[in-house]
């Protein structure tokens, strides 16, 4: 089996870098740099699926998109390592946050990247957004309050879809230090031996 990352730099791809690196699958990286102008992904993304999106991947003659489904596919070929916890609570939690990340916290944070691009234009909905999006960040802050993980008490594929919007939120979205748990919680991933690696493999990354 051969697995190939097409790999957009800045991009919610970093994480299934990294995710590979922690369940120790070996794989290729294909990297795509962004428009300089634009910041959008080239057209030869497209080359590979028709939307031309990263995260994307080629395994054999089988082509996997979106972030969330390529992360259950991984861990599923992994053998279920980093995968939903036996304890239901945290399998739930697992769970919702593996799909909370892309679905509620992503479309706020690209909100607000296009409104910080409008510059003037945009500066009447920069307030009511940011706003908006500190009962994600206060919400999230509670959830770290007893226990280290997003799922629970070990660390699973759930931080991983977690690491991107954090790290978005942190750059540009009003996640500072009224919220220590989750920038400790961002220190811990950041600390990992398989992150740094990823990094390696993935070349500049903003976020981090």
């Amino acid at each position: 089996m051969t697995i190939i990352v097409h790999h957009l730099e800045n991009s919610r791809s970093q994480r299934i870098l990294w995710l590979l690196e922690e369940l120790e699958l070996e794989y290729e990286v294909v990297r795509y740099a962004r428009d300089a102008k634009t910041m959008l992904a080239p057209p030869t993304l497209k080359r590979i699926h028709p939307l031309g999106k990263s995260p994307v991947i080629s395994v054999d003659d089988r082509v996997v998109i979106e972030t969330g489904a390529i992360v259950e596919y991984l861990v599923a070929t992994a053998g279920e390592i980093l995968g939903a916890p036996a304890h239901i609570e945290e399998s739930l939690r697992y769970r919702q946050f593996l799909h909370y990340a892309e679905g509620s916290m992503m479309p706020p944070l690209l909100t607000i990247l296009v409104i910080n691009r409008l510059g003037i234009l945009g500066r009447p909905a920069r307030k009511p957004i940011l706003a908006m999006f500190e009962s994600h960040l206060r919400w999230l802050e509670s959830e770290l309050q007893d226990r280290n993980w997003f799922a629970g008490n070990s660390f699973t594929a759930a931080d991983v879809m977690m690491s991107f919007p954090l790290e978005a939120a942190r750059q540009r979205a009003g996640l500072d230090e009224r919220y220590p748990n989750l920038l400790t919680w961002l220190d811990s991933i950041h600390e990992r031996p398989a992150y740094q690696r990823a990094l390696q493999r993935g070349g500049d990354y903003a976020y981090a």
